[in-house]
């Protein structure tokens, strides 16, 4: 995990996924947990699917995490608060390894990706409001570039780009997806 400890390295000539957000956007600043499970036989990315009634990203697979508050000391501070607040985890289980690379999205936000290490057992306690399930995936599943897709869309006149990740009938996709692909390249290149 020293990886991520490391400078991201430079984006391929194929990442049309990854945007910068254009000069004088108004800018949302937040923060996500990317927490790491460590198991006896392997390790896990735990991952939230939101609740189908939300105003914003309804249903789709996501990490804990949310707009940074005055009241935050730092991005470690917000994806530390978001995660306690959405699925219950103190942040005293989670033990802090390193940032990915901000990930800016269309719609104004940039999220800084925090990676937390989380040693069983813990109980988690869903917001129900926001979170409609909880599950793990195997880290090992989202190291193999090769589970990766590049899609692109028409939306609001303009033509986009994202990564996408199916994992056991789920479809991870966006910003998500492509934090995922970030650690992928942290720790694999």
């Amino acid at each position: 995990m020293a990886r991520l400890a490391r400078p991201a390295p430079p984006h391929e000539p194929n990442d049309l996924h990854v945007i910068a957000l254009r000069e004088g956007v108004r800018v949302t600043e937040a923060a996500v947990l990317v927490p790491l499970v460590h198991h006896a036989d392997a390790i896990s990315v735990l991952l939230t699917q939101r609740t189908a009634h939300l105003a914003d990203h309804a249903g789709q697979i996501s990490f804990p995490g949310g707009r940074v508050e005055s009241s935050d000391a730092s991005r470690e501070d917000t994806a530390l608060r978001e995660t306690e607040e959405e699925l219950g985890l103190g942040r005293a289980r989670v033990e802090l390894l390193g940032r990915l690379p901000a990930y800016e999205i269309p719609s104004g936000f940039r999220i800084t990706p925090v990676v937390g290490w989380i040693e069983p057992p813990f109980d988690l306690k869903p917001d129900p409001f926001e979170v409609e399930a909880v599950f793990e995936a195997p880290l090992a599943y989202f190291l193999n570039p090769a589970n990766y897709q590049r899609r692109e869309y028409r939306f609001r006149g303009r033509h986009r780009h994202y990564m996408a990740i199916p994992f056991e009938g789920r479809y991870i996709w966006g910003a998500t997806a492509g934090m995922l692909y970030s650690l992928c390249r942290m720790l694999t290149d």
